[in-house]
């Protein structure tokens, strides 16, 4: 769908990966800019194939160059491949870009039309932008993290980073969003996107709710109070969701089970208290993970099992998602969309072929520079 647009992508590690590598699935060219040692990601924590693992789940389908955006040669190849490209996308801390005479003012004499986007933490808020902060920090600071809280009211640490995540996917869609934009009318623009407003705007329920009834907790009936709508533990230590809101797939459970007599208690209390809640509990440690999975599947209830991340790939709902040509597990962003997707690219891996025939740079030109350990 994006066959023809060329993305510039000077972002590194998580967040701006992921919003390129969701562009580059849509059929876009995105031209991974890279310092001499390469994207930080590369090197983080568990290794695939030699190459850190937040790399190889964010970087596929792209190209790879090395460039010393200090150096001049380095800054006006990046330049260059600028003003043929319809995007740019960059993560690093503001002023940065502009130190490098790569911010949007700079780059749009060389391409007017761009679309140029800068990925944040706290966007352009002068008393938090240039603050170091990470994922659990917007999620701390956007009031989405006090939703995730043990029995004792403890927040949890969650074990995904939801808002670098959220993040790179409003980013993605606010750059097709520039580009379709700039088709319609012929103007680029410049486009500062905060992870932690973006983590802010999905609590609008919560902060409705609490200013019209004191309630912190959003909606009542989907935060684990009543027992339809419930985490439970099965037979072998493992768990399910119940998501029976609606009363049809409440009553299909009770009916299913035999228990019709439990109908009318679809929206009491999931505590202790509650005798018809102990005896939903007991049902549910009567049978397995997969004995359950399977009534899920026949007895239309809102009934699934909670998976470990392991067990995803050998799930029927997500085996056309799976890429099957690499030797570790890849996961589709785009479900449905049946383009062919590279693996990650090595470091620099296109450099000298993308100067060349994008930018134009002449063969002794790329020379000079080799020498000159601009890439």
């Amino acid at each position: 769908m994006l066959k023809g647009v060329r993305i510039i992508d000077f972002s590194n590690y998580l967040p701006g990966p992921y919003a390129s590598q969701r562009l580059a699935e849509l059929g876009a060219e995105v031209i991974k800019v890279e310092p001499a040692n390469g994207d930080p990601g590369r090197h983080l924590d568990i290794k695939i194939e030699g190459t850190g693992a937040v790399f190889v789940a964010n970087n596929r389908g792209k190209k790879s160059i090395t460039l010393d955006l200090k150096n001049e040669n380095g800054r006006m190849a990046a330049l260059k491949l600028i003003a043929e490209s319809d995007a740019v996308l960059e993560s690093f801390r503001p002023g940065v870009m502009k130190k490098l005479g790569l911010d949007y003012d700079s780059v749009k004499k060389h391409k007017p039309d761009i679309v140029y986007c800068s990925l944040t933490g706290y966007g352009e808020n002068e008393a938090y932008q240039n603050l170091g902060s990470h994922d659990l920090n917007y999620m701390a600071v956007s009031g989405v993290l006090a939703q995730l809280k043990d029995r004792s009211g403890r927040p949890i640490h969650p074990a995904n980073t939801m808002a670098d995540f959220m993040g790179g996917m409003a980013a993605s869609e606010r750059i097709l969003a520039a580009l379709l934009s700039c088709k319609l009318n012929g103007k680029g623009g410049y486009h500062c996107i905060s992870i932690a407003e973006v983590m802010a705007s999905i609590m609008g329920n919560h902060l409705l709710i609490e200013n019209e009834t004191g309630y912190p907790n959003g909606i009542s009936v989907l935060n684990g109070e009543i027992i339809a709508y419930s985490i439970y533990e099965t037979k072998d230590g493992r768990f399910v969701a119940l998501a029976a809101l609606e009363p049809k797939f409440w009553t299909n459970f009770c009916k299913a089970i035999g228990r019709e007599d439990w109908i009318n208690s679809q929206f009491t209390n999931a505590s202790g208290s509650n005798p018809i809640y102990m005896e939903v509990t007991e049902l549910f440690k009567s049978k397995s993970l997969k004995e359950w999975t399977e009534f899920g599947q026949t007895v239309d209830c809102c009934l699934t099992p909670i998976l470990e991340s392991g067990e995803l790939k050998d799930f029927p709902l997500f085996k056309r998602i799976f890429e099957t040509r690499f030797s570790y597990p890849a996961v589709k962003m785009h479900g449905g969309i049946k383009a062919e997707i590279s693996p990650p690219p090595a470091k620099g891996e296109h450099t000298e072929k993308v100067l060349i025939e994008i930018a134009g740079l002449p063969s002794e030109k790329i020379r000079a520079m080799k020498k000159e350990r601009v890439f």
